[in-house]
């Protein structure tokens, strides 16, 4: 019988509950799930989330895995005690949230909605959006998120133009890689999502130098990482006109604190890292499956490259 530690958070244990039992039981599997344990080393597959009650693995010497409940792994990649395989969340209510949240801002930017939302006093002022094949929309980052989120934006019928750190292939989008590549995305791209993971190498990715690459009034959506994005260098180019508004869902530090300059830019849109959550029933099959493969000897999903650092 596997022993399974949840070490998520106590929070997050009462919507968990009952659907990991379920999940576990649907994939025939005879578990132990416990919120802590005195003995670590008789644990094989630990769950975990940011902020849990577990810090250092090393105790943890029989562990076959450890389950990470979000798609980001950078607050646990590099932490010296974690010598278990590692492996990311990708879930289908993940996917689809994302997706809903991003298709969704690209169209509010896209047909200009702001400018009738609360209007008021009456005044006609008719603008007419381009087409959806007249705007081209970048996605920046190609991994499952951003892959689901180029899908629906061409079956919208934008022009999507799609950038990763190593060489993809989509049908409808143009793949670019590598820096000349993202010069090259950037130039074109009249709206920008942000969906890379955080690394040493996207880590300020959008500074002044590439914000400047963009046409001028283009939009930046970032549904990503925080950090993905010089906040210096976004408000220069949001007061200077290079950048014409900014969707934000993810910050620096969280909950965004109310002196941030960008609480008052009326060029900025905050939400508050609602873009996509992971969904216990839909979470809870994936790790299901990843214990149904540790005890099998099957290759584990989502396992995370540790150099790469996702």
């Amino acid at each position: 019988m596997p022993r399974i530690l949840f070490a998520a958070g106590a929070d997050r244990w009462p919507d968990y509950r009952a659907p990991l039992a379920g999940a576990l039981r649907a994939a025939g599997i005879d578990a132990e799930v416990m919120r802590e344990t005195d003995a670590p080393d008789t644990v094989d597959y630990i769950i975990y989330a940011p902020g849990g009650t577990v810090t250092d693995f090393s105790p943890y010497s029989n562990c076959k895995a450890v389950l990470n409940l979000w798609a980001g792994v950078e607050k646990i990649v590099d932490n010296p005690t974690l010598t278990q395989p590692l492996c990311r969340m990708v879930d289908s209510g993940l996917e689809e949230g994302m997706v809903e949240y991003v298709t969704g801002h690209v169209l509010r930017h896209h047909l200009g909605m702001d400018r009738y939302i609360g209007a008021t006093g009456g005044a006609w002022d008719p603008v007419v959006p381009p087409l959806a094949r007249d705007r081209t929309v970048a996605m920046l980052g190609l991994g499952a998120l951003g892959q689901a989120c180029a899908r629906a934006l061409v079956a919208l019928n934008f022009n999507v133009l799609g950038w990763s750190r190593s060489p993809r292939e989509m049908p409808g989008v143009r793949c670019h890689d590598g820096p000349g590549g993202l010069s090259n995305v950037l130039r074109q791209a009249e709206i920008a999502v942000l969906l890379l993971p955080l690394t040493e190498a996207t880590e300020n990715l959008m500074n002044s130098e590439t914000l400047d690459l963009m046409p001028r009034g283009a939009i930046l959506i970032n549904p990503g990482r925080g950090a993905l994005i010089d906040d210096a260098a976004l408000l220069a180019a949001l007061d200077s006109g290079q950048i014409a508004h900014a969707t934000l869902d993810v910050f620096r530090k969280e909950p965004l604190p109310r002196d941030h300059p960008f609480q008052a830019h009326q060029a900025v849109t905050i939400t508050p890292h609602i873009a996509s959550e992971t969904r216990p029933e839909s979470a809870a099959r994936v790790i299901a499956e990843n214990v149904r493969r540790g005890e099998a000897g099957e290759p584990l999903l989502f396992q995370v490259d540790r150099n790469a650092g996702y």
